[in-house]
């Protein structure tokens, strides 16, 4: 099982365990515009999503991690998506729950450990951030820890009944 610990977090494979803790994070829809989500699902449908969230990264072009304190309480998911090996690239997306864990390094850690792990063991060269223009928290974090700026997709996200654009970010591995 991967385990990836920082100073304050550590990164952990899915486990049934979660269930609860995904079906509330998967359910607000605060968080919707971030995860493209538009519509409830069901216990039922995580369920099954967890009988299969073992499954190899090179098989499904996905990795989930689940952000946890150093007591083990579930506080957030980090994901490396649209694995592409062959140009040796993914995205990276992040989502902290509770607002008392954001702003306090608790996402720099987790993306720093996952960008570690996929320039080192999954030798990528790039790793990619979506991030709306208004979400000033995520744009701040990642150009932080080293992704630059590379694009903005115009009216790429409709939320609210209104059009947003998105930036892209960068990182390639040194």
């Amino acid at each position: 099982m991967l385990s990836l610990r920082g100073a304050h977090i550590r990164l952990r494979a899915l486990e049934h365990e979660d269930l609860e803790f995904l079906y509330k994070l998967e359910n607000n829809p605060e968080v919707w515009e971030i995860s493209g989500t538009t519509a409830p699902y069901s216990k039922h449908v995580l369920k099954q999503y967890l009988d299969n969230a073992h499954r190899d990264i090179y098989d499904v072009k996905q990795l989930r991690l689940c952000i946890c304190t150093k007591d083990e309480e579930a506080i957030g998911l980090i994901d490396l998506f649209d694995f592409d090996p062959k140009n040796h690239r993914a995205g990276i997306g992040i989502i902290i729950m509770d607002e008392e864990y954001r702003n306090k390094g608790v996402g720099a850690e987790a993306i720093t450990l996952l960008c570690n792990y996929a320039f080192s063991v999954l030798e990528l060269r790039q790793i990619y951030a979506n991030v709306t223009e208004d979400n000033k928290g995520s744009i701040h974090l990642f150009t932080k820890l080293g992704f630059e700026e590379v694009g903005v997709k115009k009216d790429w996200i409709f939320s609210g009944g209104n059009y947003k654009n998105e930036i892209l970010f960068q990182k390639l591995s040194r």
